[in-house]
């Protein structure tokens, strides 16, 4: 879905890459108590944009990983901060939910129109 979708627009993309972010962010969740584990998120407007511009979601999502810096270190390595992790989850789920209804919508509105209605 690269580029400017004539039906969805921005909205194809970001669906993509919020379902991935949500991957990650659950990944990081996941592997809390890994010793040297390094936590890692994307810069979202950054791979939106670079979607936008013709990157499948995946190529964008891969050029704008990055590590997350803990507030503070952990002697073992690992870089997850739970509370971290799971703000950033819980507000990229209610993101991708909001970008979820607006499709849905425009399908809705798109298949009403083939209808006739």
């Amino acid at each position: 879905m690269a580029g400017n979708d004539p039906l969805f627009g921005v909205h194809g993309n970001a669906l993509e890459l919020r379902s991935k972010r949500l991957e990650m962010l659950a990944s990081n969740i996941a592997n809390a108590a890994t010793p040297g584990y390094k936590a890692r998120d994307i810069d979202f407007g950054k791979a939106l944009s670079a979607a936008q511009d013709g990157s499948t979601p995946t190529a964008a999502m891969d050029a704008s990983v990055k590590y997350r810096i803990p507030l503070e270190t952990s002697l073992d390595g690992n870089t997850v901060e739970l509370t971290t992790e799971q703000t950033a989850f819980a507000e990229n789920a209610v993101k991708y939910k909001t970008t979820l209804s607006f499709l849905e919508g425009r399908i809705s509105t798109i298949m009403s129109a083939l209808r006739g209605e």
